[in-house]
Formats: structure tokens, C-alpha cells, sequence
């Protein structure tokens, strides 16, 4: 691990004495492929030479701890000893963390899908409880929610919702919702006052957003011929047809309409760069829809993965054995420590998997 922070940081050195180059300042498209790349490298160089910094401290603390002429400095010493190797041990960790793959899905929108389960009209009413505690989280983050389709239940609640979050970094706290959600709990329509026991699923999805189209000109065959025509002053003597193939999708595009070939040209790229835009939606949509079946296939398989039990008072979420208790404050939006034990949860496990 520690090579590769080597390698990080001297990357991260070459890249900030590039960017302040004049040839690349004024190259402007090099200049933001630097940036970004120096910011994706920026956490974990900053983290490494904190984690230096405090590891020549705590060696500084522990020779003071081991001299004896001066028992007062002695005993503040090893009080630094203990809160530097703290310290240590938090970066440590905040290292590991941050070397993590990136979900590159993290930061999109996020859409929310909650329908109700097993349990008739009560696990509608559920569903309408999870869409106002999920409104109330991504309000508590500042982010705005908008509902993209509702069916409504008999006696009120939902059938189904389904609801956008538009917020920087939605999926990465919404990812870990999707699953079974039960309530145990009493329903307003239960004469004898015995506990129902109801369902309803959660599968969240990235956002598909707009696909911004860069072409890369090595990717392109381009053929030049003569336009068709009727003949006489119709038929262009001229190879201003233009045919383009993009290589890696196999696409190919062809523009005759004008008689100037960059006209042509600037034409078939147009129409090669929507075509393009068309089939990146496309893939992404087909990803979306296999995440989806994917999520509502494992939740048909559990039988729950998190539980709300109201006459106990208490959360749990049995991916985690996690039990939290104040029902009202989650269902109000307070899932900030369950999903935070969640994500931690998830790193330790891809910790294990390297």
C-alpha cells in the first residue's frame, strides 16, 4: 500500500508542476484533464502526508516519553504518545478508505421506487411512511425530491411511488435503502389492537442523465465520394459526399445534401454524435432496467432486510445486526447513523475482499 502512495504522490507532484506551466495554461481541454485528474488524487496525497507528518510527531513524543531526567514532561509525553497514535490509527483508516474504488455512480440523482408488499392497505399506508421519511432525509440534506408517478391506495397511503432525488452525492447515501422494509405495528383500522405485521420494497437507481458525446477522431473511417444525382448540373464533379464509420460501434453515417464536403461533414458529425447520444442512453437505460429487476428479484427473495417495530421502538437492520431505537425521529428523516453504519459496513467488507 504504501508503494502505491508513493507513486500517488509524486503523480499528484508531476501533475501540479504541469498545470503551472505556460504551455498548458493556455491549452485549456489539457488543463481541465489535469485538474480533474489532480483532484481525484488530492484526498489521499493530503491524507498520506498528514499520515508522515504525524508519525514524525509520535516518534518526537515517544523519545520524550522515554527520558527520565523530567517526570513532568515525561507524563504529558505519553499523553501525546496516545492521542498521536490515535491519530495515526484514524488515518490509517481514512487511507484504506479513500484507496477504495470509487462508485462512479456516487454523485448522480438518484431515483426512489417504493411499493407496497405483503399486508393490503397498511402496507400502503408503510409506503406513504417511507416516502415522507426519505422526502424528510434528502430535505435535512438540501436536496429537492420530485414525484415522477404515484398510484394511490384504497384508504390513502401508496400502491407505488416513485420519486427523483436531485441532489450532489444522492445514490451514494440512497444506494443502501433498496430491499425489503417491514413494519410491525397496530393498524388504525384494527378493532382488537393486535399487531399486523406488512411490507414494501425500495430499489434505488442512479439517474440516467444526459450523455455528453466526445468523438475521438482516430475512432472515425472517412470516406469521400461524388454525390448521387439525376445527372447534367445535378451530379457534382466533385467528392463532396462524405461517409463517416465510427469504428468501435460500427455505426456509419452518410451526408450528400450540400456541396461544400465540410458542410457534409460537419452534417454526418452531427447526426453521428446524436446517433451516438442515443446509444449511450440507450445502455445506460438498459443497466438501470437490469438494476432494477436485479433489486426487486433479491428483495423477493428475503424476507426482510430491515424492521420496524413500533411497539418496541426500534430500527434494525438485519444486514448489519444494527438496532436503533425513536422511530418517530427516523421515520422524520434521521437516517444519517444507520446509513453511515451501512456504508462503514461495506467498505470493511471490500477491505477483506483485497
Amino acid at each position: 500500500m504504501w508503494e502505491r502512495l508513493d507513486a500517488i504522490e509524486r503523480r499528484y507532484d508531476d501533475l501540479t508542476h504541469e498545470m503551472a506551466s505556460p504551455e498548458t495554461t493556455l491549452d485549456y481541454e489539457r488543463l481541465q484533464a489535469l485538474n480533474k485528474e489532480r483532484s481525484s488524487l488530492e484526498d489521499v496525497a493530503g491524507l498520506y502526508r498528514r499520515h508522515r507528518e504525524v508519525q514524525a510527531e509520535l516518534a518526537e513524543a515517544r523519545a520524550m516519553a522515554d527520558d527520565r531526567s523530567d517526570r513532568d514532561l515525561q507524563a504529558l509525553a505519553r499523553d501525546e504518545v496516545a492521542r498521536l497514535e490515535q491519530q495515526l490509527d484514524e488515518l490509517g483508516a481514512a487511507i484504506k478508505r479513500a484507496l477504495l474504488p470509487k462508485d462512479s455512480r456516487d454523485d448522480k440523482n438518484v431515483i426512489v421506487e417504493i411499493r407496497a408488499g405483503t399486508g393490503g392497505d397498511e402496507a400502503g399506508l408503510f409506503a406513504a411512511d417511507l416516502f415522507r421519511m426519505y422526502s424528510r432525509y434528502a430535505e435535512s440534506k438540501s436536496w429537492k425530491t420530485d414525484i415522477l408517478s404515484v398510484s394511490e391506495g384504497a384508504i390513502g397511503g401508496f400502491k407505488e411511488v416513485v420519486f427523483e432525488v436531485l441532489g450532489r452525492g444522492a445514490y451514494s447515501r440512497f444506494k443502501y435503502e433498496s430491499g425489503v422494509h417491514r413494519v410491525q405495528r397496530v393498524p388504525e383500522t384494527e378493532a382488537q389492537g393486535r399487531i399486523h405485521t406488512s411490507t414494501a420494497t425500495v430499489a434505488v437507481l442512479p439517474a440516467v442523465e444526459d450523455v455528453d458525446i466526445h468523438i475521438d477522431e482516430r475512432d472515425i473511417r472517412e470516406d469521400k465520394f461524388h454525390s448521387g444525382g439525376a445527372g447534367g448540373q445535378n451530379v457534382n464533379k466533385v467528392e463532396t459526399a462524405i461517409r463517416l464509420t465510427h469504428i468501435p460501434t460500427g455505426l456509419v453515417v452518410v451526408c450528400q445534401d450540400e456541396r461544400s464536403q465540410l458542410k457534409n461533414r460537419e452534417k454526418a458529425m452531427a447526426v453521428l454524435r446524436a446517433r451516438l447520444y442515443e446509444l449511450e442512453r440507450s445502455k445506460q437505460e438498459q443497466e438501470q432496467s437490469t438494476t432494477r429487476r436485479s433489486q426487486v428479484a433479491h428483495a423477493a427473495r428475503s424476507e426482510k432486510g430491515r424492521t420496524y417495530n413500533f411497539p418496541q421502538d426500534r430500527l434494525t437492520d438485519h444486514r448489519i445486526n444494527l438496532t436503533v431505537h425513536n422511530l418517530p425521529a427516523r421515520l422524520a428523516g434521521q437516517l444519517d447513523d444507520i446509513i453511515d453504519a451501512l456504508a462503514t459496513d461495506e467498505q470493511a467488507r471490500e477491505f477483506q475482499g483485497d
